[in-house]
């Protein structure tokens, strides 16, 4: 299931480099175009705007998987094991229960915007709702899977903090991590 899980992250990765690059070639040329040939892509706008909610929900997926995601822990590491393990299933479940919230709610957007075009692509718009859908499908796979881990019994003492409490924390984490000779 690692594995799995590890792959699917790894193409994430490679789809949301691929929509910042379209991105990228998207909102360039159209300065370009508008300043060289006084034109412009139609589509540019609706399109980045597009692929950057998508962005967003995708990298949450991978943030969720590393554990990468901001937050606070003065409360919990202060606390012992079980303690830990009690903060952690909880907001697992209130994860779970936000992520099918995000799930009902873009499913019922995306159900209502089948038939309703965008204004410049004439694309469906549910393509944009979609985005919503393939986040709370991933995020509970994975919150599910976490959640077991915890009640199972299956995390170590020091995985019961899942959080960075700041960016350089993560960073250096990051680096611990890929150095460290189990990889």
């Amino acid at each position: 299931m690692t594995r799995l899980i590890d792959a699917y992250c790894k193409a994430l990765e490679w789809l949301i480099a691929a929509m910042l690059a379209a991105m990228v070639l998207l909102v360039f040329g159209n300065v370009v175009l508008r300043y060289v040939a006084n034109s412009g892509i139609t589509m540019s706008e609706e399109l980045s705007r597009w692929l950057f909610v998508w962005m967003t929900f995708l990298g949450a997926v991978v943030a969720l998987k590393e554990h990468g995601h901001l937050g606070t822990d003065m409360l919990v590491s202060r606390l012992g094991p079980l303690g830990k393990r009690v903060c952690l299933a909880l907001a697992q479940a209130l994860m779970l229960w936000a992520t099918w919230l995000l799930f009902s709610g873009s499913v019922a957007q995306a159900k209502i915007n089948w038939d309703v075009e965008a204004p410049v692509s004439g694309l469906s718009v549910a393509i944009f709702y979609a985005s919503g859908v393939v986040f709370a499908v991933s995020a509970g796979v994975l919150l599910l899977r976490e959640l077991w881990r915890t009640l199972s019994g299956q995390l170590r003492d020091d995985e019961l903090v899942m959080v960075q409490e700041s960016e350089d924390l993560a960073q250096l984490q990051a680096r611990q991590d890929d150095a460290s000779p189990s990889k």
